[in-house]
């Protein structure tokens, strides 16, 4: 039976991603598991301009790398060397994304089984501070000359691999070349038991970088199975190469349903709003209605634009559906039509515009305008959302008070569903938004044999 062999990898390429960048730079170096038995390397004309950062980095120039050969050139050899071959390298995704994308667009297929030196590094010798080549190597007194260059980087990774050979007493290795080994999916600085404790169930999870920094945050009806989906499929954009990157660990909180869930992650992304978080900004309410008083004492009720944190009596998605809110409530309370704004302040008289003779009396006007608020705030509806608990001893809360999201907890199984204040002891004050009552409001007309209303004292 042939001997396992293994293809040590090391690329320098124009930029951060394999979609828009390109190899300047190859070494491979083979070995058997024993010794190694053959290497090669060779500059790469990218065909394009070497950005000045890198130039720097590598020291390889847009002159250096003049006559060499296209990766078209050389296609055929780096196959072969690659073939039957285990692919070795320091972080192996990115340059396994490198060396897979340049095969292809050459027209050659290839796939094979990786091992991340990085991952080994953890598992075999865990408690070092940094996993980098560089540090790593000073700490397992390793040789890197020539750093930054495909040569000195292999050459380095290959005695990394041969004393990680050494040291695997526990047959670590070989479990994380098994083509099914999880580890292979996980990004690279993302310890395997921070996955590994991830519950099957919903909740919300958040992404750490080195620095324990929140990075992202989600939400999941599978907490495992959505996590690992951000790590499977081959995206190659930079955003995908950079989020995967940045990951240094995972944390989590389990929610008794999905629309805790729902409920927790937009909090917490508003009130840490991740870096790589971005689709939620789009369910920001964009106006409000708004209530002002003139320089001569008349109030206005006005629907505009809302600025970022600003406050308002009510929020929209649209324009319209704030300009039916104010002409129906104005309509009821036979409000004087100057005296409202449409989403644009030229919509109205300004009082001062006003002539004085047409005005409406004040006090009766400004009554008015304070019995159609106590009207609309009155009957905004207060009910409590039931479900189940994470626990058989618990159900879970979810408290809408005068049409605005109040909070939500798990009470204890027996506590009587009448006995509103004792349940509103348990739960959590959160801030209510135009996004939460959007998710609220459809769960509610989905299952409304979940709802009970319930009485607020003014």
């Amino acid at each position: 039976m042939k001997k396992q062999e293994y293809a040590i990898v090391d690329i320098e390429t124009t930029g951060g991603n394999a979609t828009h960048s390109s190899i300047t730079e190859i070494a491979i170096i083979i070995h058997d598991g024993e010794k190694i038995i053959d290497q090669w390397e060779s500059l790469v004309n990218p065909q394009k301009e070497i950005p000045p950062t890198i130039v720097a980095l590598t020291g390889i120039t847009n002159e250096l790398i003049g006559n060499a050969p296209v990766f078209d050139m050389i296609s055929d050899t780096v196959l072969g060397l690659l073939t039957d071959r285990i692919f070795v390298a320091h972080n192996v995704n990115f340059d396994y994304s490198f060396v897979r994308h340049e095969l292809e667009q050459s027209g050659l297929k290839w796939t094979a089984k990786k091992l991340c030196t990085v991952r080994a590094a953890r598992k075999i010798k865990p408690g070092i501070t940094s996993y980098s080549l560089g540090r790593l190597c000073d700490s397992l007194n390793i040789p890197l000359d020539n750093r930054h260059r495909a040569g000195g980087d292999a050459a380095a990774t290959a005695i990394l691999f041969s004393r990680l050979l050494e040291w695997d007493t526990e047959g670590e290795i070989p479990k994380m070349i098994k083509k099914t080994a999880p580890d292979q999916r996980l990004p690279p600085n993302l310890p395997p038991e921070d996955f590994e404790q991830l519950p099957e169930k919903p909740g919300v999870y958040y992404f750490y970088n080195e620095q324990k920094k929140v990075i992202y945050i989600g939400k999941a009806v599978d907490l495992k199975k959505r996590v690992a989906s951000h790590f499977s499929g081959h995206k190659i954009t930079p955003q995908r190469q950079n989020f995967l990157r940045d990951i240094h660990a995972i944390s989590f909180e389990v929610c008794a349903t999905e629309l805790m869930a729902l409920l927790l992650e937009g909090s917490e992304i508003k009130k840490l709003w991740p870096v790589y978080n971005k689709a939620l900004k789009r369910f920001e309410p964009k106006f409000g209605l708004f209530e002002y008083e003139a320089r001569n004492g008349y109030r206005y009720l006005a629907i505009a634009k809302m600025a970022k944190n600003q406050n308002c009596i009510e929020s929209f998605s649209s324009l319209y559906e704030g300009i039916l809110m104010l002409q129906e409530v104005s309509s009821r309370f036979e409000i004087d039509q100057r005296f409202c704004i449409y989403g644009h302040t030229n919509q109205g008289e300004s009082s001062s515009e006003i002539k004085a003779d047409s005005l409406p009396d004040l006090m009766q006007h400004n009554d008015k305008i304070q019995i159609a608020l106590d009207y609309y705030r009155a009957n905004q509806p207060s009910y409590i959302i039931m479900d189940k608990g994470r626990t058989s001893d618990e159900k879970s809360c979810v408290w809408i008070e005068k049409g605005h999201f109040y909070g939500m907890g798990y009470v204890p199984a027996d506590a009587s569903i009448t006995a509103f204040l004792e349940i509103k002891e348990y739960l959590t004050r959160y801030s209510s938004n135009h996004y939460f009552m959007q998710v609220i409001t459809t769960f509610a007309k989905k299952a409304p044999n979940k709802l009970k209303l319930i009485e607020i004292d003014s």
